[in-house]
């Protein structure tokens, strides 16, 4: 062909990134790129980093914490360490309630109040005292066990019934009755 020059692909290869050296960007890019503000980040890098550096260092050489960093000397041979009194347990019998319709419940243990209502609905440790809860459709029940010093066995000692609408007071004796089981 006249006028064209045939080179081979190693040639070309090798004159291509010279072209594309060659070939600048245009007026409006370089003016822009020229007006840009350089970027702070780099320059503040490293101040960060020694703020940040030195605020972890100041932590972790904290001494006002209740850990001292200086030994105890040991007690001395010979000294005696002071008999602490063991606390003694005064257990007290808690007061019963007495109400009229309640005897069969009063005094009942966990077992026999299974036997009379079925299994409670809410069975609750506070401590040595014990709330067992028994729910029908009239009412809730109530019933509070603690300790006495002649049984280590919980037994019921107050009673509380209330309405299952509303949480309103009823009779105690009226909803034993109730929720006793036949």
């Amino acid at each position: 062909m006249p006028g064209v020059t045939m080179i081979d692909q190693s040639q070309a290869r090798a004159s291509l990134p010279a072209f594309r050296r060659s070939v600048s960007r245009p007026a409006a890019l370089r003016w822009f790129a020229l007006q840009r503000p350089a970027p702070r980040w780099p320059a503040m890098r490293g101040p960060l980093a020694a703020a940040a550096m030195a605020a972890l260092l100041a932590a972790c050489s904290s001494t006002s914490g209740g850990v001292s960093s200086t030994p105890t000397a040991p007690p001395q041979r010979g000294s005696r360490i002071p008999a602490v009194r063991q606390p003694s347990h005064t257990a007290r019998n808690p007061s019963i309630q007495t109400i009229p319709g309640v005897e069969g419940v009063i005094g009942s243990n966990e077992g026999q109040l299974v036997r009379m209502f079925g299994q409670p609905r809410l069975n609750v440790w506070e401590g040595d005292a014990r709330k067992l809860q028994f729910t029908g459709n009239a009412c809730l029940l109530d019933i509070f066990l603690y300790p006495s010093t002649s049984s280590k066995e919980p037994v019921a000692t107050y009673i509380d019934a209330r309405r299952s609408s509303d949480g309103q007071d009823v009779d105690r004796a009226a909803c034993i009755a109730a929720l006793r089981k036949p």
